[in-house]
């Protein structure tokens, strides 16, 4: 089990291991304490509930990062009948922190793209810890234009820190790689429906964020930088990225008062990672309907989506 770095639920499962310390001790004894036993859990549930309801957003930054939370390779082996992934950018080579492919949606052929993180640090390394190069961005390019060729909508699962920021993917140019996405996502004729589904950072996120409907988990963030970014860059120290979180308004709910987002899919008590079947069932279903509310209103789409985009924000004209 991989240590969390959000240690509420540590403290949680100790007091449950208590609790059925009791139990035995319970059993072993000439009395019941079975009722008592049942309103302790009753009211440790209760707070546990409370607490989930009313996470700050940096609990909520580490609840999206938290690496059990189910990733895109698990979103898409259980929302499609069937995909098949396609691998590289015909530049290059192929970015293992970007995956995507062609899946059928409900029997309906789509395009489907997203970030990739791994469960261990094999893994991670292996994905370059969900922060792709510019051959990844690249290949979601590649797969874009296949998409509008061929008419299919696009589904894009967001999940990364950002678009990885060393030299050697400067100089096989990222900003333009990421910049062409950008535009293209823009003029497709083809519904896109996307979805964050843990941590969207920076231009690395923004890149598949895009889109006709964009759908949040409730404990996702979606923001312009990391909180560790923004802190080093206003504060000039990283330490201070906790209260910083706050000042991003980068929390699902924040952005969703912001009309940034559409729809937020609520998590299981505890995260996505406490029960994926769930969290993924809710996503497919959000997603669905979402998408048949496009594909039913019809119309120009491009303008439609540069009409959502110049409709969001708020200001103040004295």
């Amino acid at each position: 089990m991989v240590k969390r770095q959000f240690d509420y639920e540590d403290k949680y499962e100790n007091i449950q291991d208590k609790i059925k310390e009791l139990v035995e001790l319970s059993g072993s004894l000439d009395f019941d304490l079975s009722g008592e036993i049942k309103v302790l859990e009753s009211k440790l549930q209760a707070i546990r509930d409370q607490k989930y309801q009313n996470l700050t957003p940096w609990e909520k930054i580490l609840l999206a990062r938290n690496p059990e939370r189910p990733t895109t390779i698990q979103y898409l082996d259980n929302i499609c009948d069937e995909w098949i992934e396609l691998h590289g950018d015909r530049l290059y080579g192929d970015d293992h922190a970007v995956v995507g492919g062609i899946g059928a949606f409900n029997g309906m052929p789509v395009t489907v793209i997203g970030h990739q993180r791994g469960k261990d640090t094999n893994e991670n390394i292996k994905r370059n810890f969900g922060m792709p190069h510019p051959e990844g961005y690249r290949k979601v390019h590649r797969l874009l234009v296949q998409a509008e060729k061929f008419g299919r909508p696009i589904l894009t699962f967001i999940d990364t820190q950002g678009a990885y920021p060393g030299a050697g993917a400067e100089e096989r140019g990222q900003p333009v790689a990421i910049a062409q996405d950008l535009m293209l996502l823009s003029g497709l004729s083809v519904p896109i429906i996307s979805t964050v589904i843990g941590e969207g950072g920076s231009g690395g996120a923004l890149a598949l964020g895009v889109c006709d409907r964009l759908i949040m988990l409730s404990n996702s963030v979606f923001s312009v930088a990391s909180a560790e970014t923004c802190a080093s860059i206003l504060a000039k120290d990283a330490n201070q990225a906790e209260g910083m979180a706050g000042a991003l308004r980068l929390t699902a709910f924040d952005l969703k008062d912001l009309d940034i987002v559409d729809e937020i899919v609520p998590e299981p008590i505890g995260g996505a990672h406490t029960d994926p079947q769930e969290t993924i069932a809710r996503v497919k279903e959000a997603i669905a309907r979402n998408l048949y509310e496009v594909m039913e209103k019809g119309g120009n789409l491009p303008e439609q989506r540069y009409q959502r985009l110049r409709s969001i924000g708020r200001y103040n004209i004295k």
